[in-house]
C-alpha cells in the first residue's frame, strides 16, 4: 500500500472540509441543495488530481459522515450525494485510467444516474407526493428521458471542471 505524502493529505483534508461545508449549506437551504451536490463533487476531485485514491476515499467517507452528523434529521437530502454525486468523480477517474470507451461509459453512468434518481423518487418523494401524473410508470419514463439528457450535460461539465482542477493543483504543486 502506497503511503500518502503531506500534499495528498492536505488535498484530501481540503476536499473533505469543502464537501462537508457545501453539503451542509445545501441541506440547510433547500434551494441550494443541488449546488451543494455539484460543488461537493468538484471539491472531491482535488485528491484525484494527484492520483490519490486513498485520499479521495477517505475524503468521501469522512465528508459523508460529517455531513450526516451536521444534518442528521435530513438524511434523505444527502442520499443522492452518497449514492451518485460523491462517487461520480471516482468513476470518471477510473474510466480514464482503464480507458473504457467514453460512449459505453456514458451510457452506463447515465443508467446509474437514472436508477439513483428513480430510487430516490420512489422511496423518498413517491411516498409523500400524491400527484396523479407522477405515478411510478410515468416518473420512470420522465427520469429516463430528462434525467439522461441532464446527466450528459452534467458529465461533460464535470470533465471540464476536472481539467481546470488538475491544472490548478499541478501549478500549485510545482511552486
Amino acid at each position: 500500500m502506497k503511503r500518502l505524502n503531506s500534499h495528498q493529505i492536505a488535498l484530501a483534508a481540503l476536499a473533505c472540509a469543502l464537501t462537508t461545508i457545501f453539503l451542509t449549506i445545501g441541506v440547510y437551504s433547500e434551494f441550494l441543495l443541488f449546488t451543494g451536490y455539484l460543488l461537493g463533487s468538484i471539491a472531491l476531485m482535488l485528491p484525484l488530481a494527484k492520483k490519490s485514491w486513498w485520499g479521495y476515499g477517505l475524503a468521501y467517507l469522512a465528508s459523508c459522515i460529517l455531513a450526516f452528523l451536521f444534518n442528521a434529521g435530513r438524511f434523505w437530502d444527502l442520499l443522492p450525494f452518497i449514492m451518485f454525486f460523491g462517487l461520480h468523480p471516482l468513476v470518471n477517474e477510473l474510466q480514464l485510467r482503464i480507458k473504457i470507451n467514453r460512449w459505453i461509459a456514458c451510457a452506463v453512468k447515465a443508467l446509474w444516474f437514472d436508477v439513483t434518481m428513480y430510487l430516490i423518487w420512489r422511496f423518498v418523494f413517491g411516498m409523500t407526493t400524491s400527484v396523479a401524473f407522477l405515478n411510478s410508470q410515468n416518473i420512470f419514463w420522465f427520469i429516463l428521458g430528462v434525467g439522461t439528457v441532464f446527466f450528459i450535460v452534467y458529465d461533460y461539465l464535470m470533465y471540464k471542471w476536472r481539467a481546470v482542477l488538475n491544472g490548478l493543483v499541478h501549478r500549485i504543486s510545482k511552486k
